[in-house]
């Protein structure tokens, strides 16, 4: 066999050994993390990861160290599952805790855009076990319950723009030093010399 086909052939090897490397990876089962282990992630030791869950899913956010370190504006949520603060801002105590408990349809859609965030921003870095996830790693009803009622508060934002949008937006102008008048684009479609009718 010559050299040339040789090297194909070893080439060709290679790069079927990682197309099913890569493939184990992709189907390899996430990490599940205690709550007592996730806590110690939280950027007070600088040799170990910023870790943050949002819906019982976690991330690595070390990349935003300056945000959710110490001192940082987000470091309320380093090392925990505060997925109700994402919306309350109640970033104390009680507020910061998983529960989205009595948070309406619009508000828990906006904890799982927020959840969306993090997937696209930062690395995934397993699950939390507990509300949202068991000990297998399976969605709580919880989650699914959750993820309904985003479904939910989605269709309502949907609903409330389409509304939005049947409705004209207000057609006039108004400054402190002349008043207020319609616009031209008030009056059309409206017979203007019985709106005009008191003009001189």
């Amino acid at each position: 066999m010559a050299r040339g086909a040789r090297f194909l052939l070893v080439l060709a090897l290679l790069a079927a050994l990682l197309a099913v490397v890569l493939q184990l990876y992709r189907h390899r089962k996430p990490r599940l993390w205690m709550v007592e282990e996730l806590s110690v992630y939280n950027g007070t030791n600088e040799e170990l990861p910023i870790l943050l869950a949002i819906l019982g899913s976690v991330f690595d956010v070390t990349k935003g160290r300056s945000h959710y370190g110490p001192g940082g504006g987000y470091h309320h949520f380093a090392g925990r599952d505060a997925s109700r603060a994402f919306v309350s801002g109640n970033f104390t105590g009680d507020g910061l805790t998983d529960s989205l408990q009595g948070l309406s349809s619009s508000e828990v859609n906006s904890v799982v855009d927020w959840r969306k965030f993090y997937f696209e921003r930062y690395i995934f870095a397993g699950k939390l076990i507990g509300r949202y996830y068991d000990s297998e790693g399976n969605p709580t009803k919880y989650l699914k319950g959750v993820e309904v009622k985003a479904k939910r508060g989605t269709q309502l934002l949907e609903k409330q723009k389409s509304d939005e949008a049947k409705i004209p937006g207000c057609n006039s102008k108004w400054s402190q030093q002349e008043g207020g008048e319609p616009t031209k684009a008030f009056f059309h479609g409206h017979n203007s010399t019985k709106l005009n009718q008191t003009d001189p």
